[in-house]
């Protein structure tokens, strides 16, 4: 058999067919950010002559990832760094390179900012492809080379490589058999919260006609001047000046250890804003900044001015986001009053207040009301209030499946409904999968569909959200439902 060759912008590159699907691997979008390029906006890749092997992973942004002992993780996060210059790529899976007009997704993982990467098995796109997608999964900078506000560097480098890898996807996406007019660009966590961002950029206008925001919205991002605080104490771990040529003098592994340290809970560091608001919630201390030309504005104003109106959006989150956070570390038993109100208190305002509308004082442990109170403040109204901002048409879901691991405590955590998206549950179930052992085919059959349906046409099995209906589409139950009353809402600003 002849191995399936496409031609880029760039050079042609030389791929595998396997199973009716055929993949490319490691194809650069972008020049290798190193060297006079470290700290600079994305650059084209440079042209090579002949073809490119693209039949094996490639490296990665720098990262480290943190210990998850209780569960394995590797499938949804990746292994970890693999070091390369030429970390600026993406990953293509398609029905036939020699096709004509095949919608297009293209997928941004998460890992708060700092972590992850597109080699993750749950990423793996030979389902969509075997449903007549064209998949796309890209790399980004991370951690200080992404998304630390550096006096004399532009800021948002991390989004402003998702830009170019989408201005890469319009280029080149009819050489593996897609449509650069029928582009849907997807995300989860920190990725969700990036496709959330370009909805509201003014530089992402024209390089996707579909969103799909898993887990994100746009709320996550800082004022300049916050985030430069950032900037200082960064600088002042690596012992070096808080700008361009300090940063310039540091090494990539100076740097990741750096980022180990500042993003420990016992670094002290106070990143609220001027209404006494962190927006990570501790989750990440690097986010996107606005008041850049990326993100001229808050995106929600954004939003609410028109930005992003000719995007159709899919958005939602699941109904128990932070118990991957508290299940498996106990803490949702284990957490006394005083520390649920400290670890609120540190983000928001009315933290007692907050806390009592969560049920703390009516039987329920302080654990489960921090916990249930941060499912809502870090993702589930944030969504409800971007879907409620956006102009364009707009759907809203959530998802309510209960995975069986921790004995059914983990229930629908953060970043579960990833494999269902991909129909990549073998790769998370087992004694400690994600999903636990036997999960339901059938669930991710009919999320996967829902998925490409939207890509294809942008038709979806229930009503658009409006402030009047606040239709919600319950995935595991399928069925809309009029959207309840969040007690977030009554504190968020």
């Amino acid at each position: 058999m002849i191995d399936p060759v496409a031609v880029t912008t760039a050079g042609a590159v030389r791929g595998v067919r396997q199973g009716g699907v055929t993949r490319f691997l490691a194809v650069p979008y972008a020049a290798p950010p190193v060297g006079i390029r470290r700290f600079a906006p994305p650059a084209p890749p440079e042209s090579w002559p002949g073809q490119r092997d693209a039949t094996c992973l490639g490296p990665n942004a720098p990262h480290t990832l943190r210990p998850f002992d209780a569960l394995d993780i590797a499938p949804l996060v990746g292994s970890g760094w693999v070091p390369g210059d030429e970390h600026l790529t993406v990953n293509i899976w398609t029905p036939d390179p020699k096709a004509h007009g095949l919608p297009v997704m293209v997928f941004i993982h998460g890992g708060a900012f700092v972590a992850g990467s597109n080699h993750a098995a749950v990423q793996d796109g030979t389902a969509f492809a075997r449903s007549g997608v064209v998949c796309m999964t890209i790399t980004y900078r991370l951690g200080v080379e992404g998304f630390l506000a550096i006096p004399g560097a532009p800021t948002n480098l991390g989004l402003r490589d998702q830009l170019a890898a989408l201005a890469w996807v319009r280029d080149n996406a009819a050489a593996f058999g897609g449509s650069p007019a029928n582009v849907t660009v997807f995300g989860e966590s920190a990725g969700a919260m990036s496709v959330a961002n370009l909805i509201a950029s003014p530089l992402a206008k024209g390089l996707f006609r579909r969103a799909i925001v898993q887990s994100g919205h746009g709320s996550m991002v800082r004022p300049v001047a916050v985030a430069q605080r950032l900037t200082r104490k960064v600088a002042k771990i690596l012992g070096v000046t808080p700008d361009a040529a300090g940063f310039r003098g540091s090494t990539v592994e100076q740097c990741l250890e750096a980022v180990d340290k500042v993003q420990l809970p016992t670094t002290r560091i106070d990143l609220r804003d001027d209404k006494g608001r962190e927006p990570a919630f501790g989750l990440s201390k690097f986010l996107p900044v606005f008041g850049d030309d990326v993100l001229p504005i808050h995106p929600l104003r954004a939003l609410a001015e028109g930005a992003g109106s000719e995007v159709d959006l899919l958005i939602g989150a699941n109904a128990e986001e932070m118990n991957l956070y508290f299940a498996p570390t106990g803490a949702l038993d284990r957490v006394p009053g005083w520390m649920a109100w400290y670890v609120l208190g540190r983000s928001v305002p009315n933290a007692r207040a907050i806390l009592k509308a969560y049920g703390l004082g009516k039987g329920r442990r302080p654990g489960e009301a921090l916990t249930l109170a941060l499912h809502d403040l870090v993702f589930r109204h944030p969504a409800r209030a971007f879907a409620a901002a956006h102009r364009g048409r707009t759907h809203l879901y959530e998802f309510e499946w209960r995975s069986p691991a921790f004995g059914g405590r983990l229930g629908a955590c953060h970043a579960l409904e990833i494999p269902f998206v991909f129909d990549t549950l073998a790769c998370c179930d087992g004694p400690r999968g994600f999903v636990g052992e036997n999960p339901p085919q059938g669930l991710a059959d009919r999320i996967h569909r829902i998925w490409t349906g939207f890509a294809t046409s942008g038709e979806l099995p229930w009503p658009a959200y409006d402030d009047e209906t606040r239709q919600v589409y319950r995935l595991a139950a399928a069925q809309a439902v009029r959207d309840p009353e969040i007690p977030a809402a009554h504190f968020w600003p």
